[in-house]
């Protein structure tokens, strides 16, 4: 099971792509919309149009590593920004997406205010 670390840059394409795409079209959208290399050290994210299926791209040492997970029945939560490429802020966000975790809505209780305790 991949679980990435925290210390790992992982960038989503943020537009749906054909879950058909193999290694090579997935390392030309890095090249060509994200304007990365896709040799980098970091892991690239892909969904579907029906965010029920993902492709994760990464170099490792001598050669691509394509790993892909398909769900069943729920979907994955995708954010909803027109970028075409997001940065999550580490492995431990991407571990949590992969989980179902909806990172962008993630929201705190709300702030009170109050003037006494009474």
């Amino acid at each position: 099971m991949l679980r990435p670390t925290s210390d790992i840059e992982v960038y989503l394409y943020m537009a749906p792509v054909d879950m058909r795409k193999s290694i090579n079209g997935l390392a030309a959208l890095v090249e060509n919309e994200l304007a990365l290399s896709p040799m980098m050290e970091v892991l690239f994210v892909f969904c579907n149009r029906g965010r029920d299926k993902i492709k994760l791209l990464y170099w490792e040492r001598n050669g691509f590593v394509v790993w892909y997970k398909r769900l069943e029945k729920q979907r994955f939560k995708w954010p909803r920004q027109c970028e075409s490429g997001y940065e999550l802020r580490d492995g431990r966000d991407l571990n949590f997406l992969l989980d179902g975790l909806d990172i962008w809505r993630n929201k705190p209780h709300e702030t009170l205010y109050f003037d006494s305790v009474s």
